[in-house]
């Protein structure tokens, strides 16, 4: 394989629920749920289920034709949300690359020069060229020579300095209502109501990034519902599929209307497979029910953790929105997340980084108590072994 991954040693052979299994038969408790993507646990039997049933009648026809899960799926994305149109393709950094070339598409057909994108700092798109560079975490975009012109980072969460650069030149403004790899920021309020209100003077886009804070990551369907903004553009993917590629983007027929046939495409995208597996795991995850469940176990799961941090002195901060946990490190293990994720596996419990000062934890929506508890014990011996080091 070509050297862009440095994977743990561990090699998984089965996952049950949020449980999985590596070839020596040793059990891990998955808090990281494949970076926030099987989002209804490991071996869910209603998408496989889906997956068998269509598996049985169509996998692929291009999209020359369109196809009923695809269709379905659009629709149901549309009643759920403010949309009016979805392109489906089969990763968030697509998305982003569809929402963004759409944005661009609209500004030049507004006037020429109306090419802007505004993003910010610290936040990550996708991993194409032009998502990469759209992202504010310039370790991800250095060294491959000049980045697309046009793109203006500011700070997250700065009002002023937004105001300073949002103008007639803006096409899009591109923001994550959380922020995930920069550390599980929480966007304030006041700060997205002004991007709406300086998109909307300046006839420009507000796109919003949920490929991990959708599909009931935050306890709602979308985090966007978690306020009062509403985007001209939502991106998704990672959770929608629970662990089967997928990726959407979802917009308004009047910016969607910009694009025509042959603007843009995607062989995959659509795919009859995808789009019904993702049909199931949509109609569970906008269950009130389990959206609840996010909530109150993400509540008590952050207590635990905060009385972790106080008893071993291993955090400082905990942050979160729904099931979406981002653990400071305390100054005295400033920088140190990596070594505490080997740590967690060690221990038998998975876990992410976001950024080298943050534990992230991301765990299956569906997640059990009985598995929540054992995985809380494990992070706990985890951290009690780095402080005793």
């Amino acid at each position: 394989m070509v050297p862009v991954f440095s994977p743990l040693e561990m090699i998984f052979v089965r996952g049950e629920g949020s449980r999985l299994w590596d070839q020596q038969g040793r059990d891990y408790i998955d808090f990281g749920a494949g970076v926030a993507v099987t989002s209804l646990g490991h071996g869910n039997p209603v998408l496989l289920k889906a997956l068998q049933d269509q598996a049985a009648k169509l996998w692929h026809v291009s999209n020359y034709y369109t196809n009923e899960p695809a269709l379905r799926l659009a629709k149901k994305l549309c009643e759920a949300t403010f949309a009016e149109q979805v392109f489906f393709c089969n990763s968030g950094a697509e998305a982003n690359e569809a929402a963004l070339k759409l944005a661009r598409k609209r500004g030049v057909d507004i006037s020429p020069d109306k090419i802007e994108i505004v993003a910010f700092n610290g936040s990550f798109h996708g991993r194409t060229f032009f998502t990469v560079s759209v992202g504010g975490q310039p370790k991800y975009s250095s060294g491959m020579g000049p980045n697309p012109a046009g793109i203006v980072h500011v700070d997250y969460n700065d009002i002023e300095a937004a105001r300073r650069v949002i103008g007639a030149k803006t096409c899009a403004v591109i923001v994550e209502p959380v922020v995930g790899e920069g550390g599980i920021i929480p966007a304030k309020p006041e700060f997205l109501k002004a991007l709406r209100e300086l998109c909307t003077a300046n006839d420009a886009v507000l796109i919003y990034d949920e490929i991990q804070s959708g599909n009931g990551r935050t306890g709602a369907l979308y985090a966007y519902m978690n306020g009062d903004v509403v985007p001209d553009i939502l991106t998704t993917a990672k959770g929608i599929g629970g662990g089967f590629p997928i990726g959407v983007m979802l917009t308004t027929a009047a910016v969607g209307n910009h694009f025509k046939p042959g603007s843009h495409g995607s062989t995959f995208g659509g795919n009859p497979l995808a789009c019904a597996v993702a049909e199931a795991a949509f109609d569970a995850i906008r269950d009130p029910a389990l959206l609840a469940s996010v909530r109150d176990k993400a509540e008590r799961t952050a207590g635990r953790l905060r009385d972790m941090g106080a008893r071993l002195g291993c955090f400082s901060e905990i942050r979160y929105q729904g099931l979406w946990i981002g653990c400071e490190l305390s100054e005295r293990f400033a920088n140190r997340a990596g070594e505490l994720i080997g740590k967690a596996a060690a221990h038998g419990v998975l876990a992410l980084q976001a950024g080298p000062n943050v534990l992230r934890i991301a765990t299956s929506l569906t997640i059990t108590d009985d598995e929540l508890d054992e995985g809380l014990r494990r992070l706990e011996a985890a951290c009690a072994a780095l402080t005793a080091g």
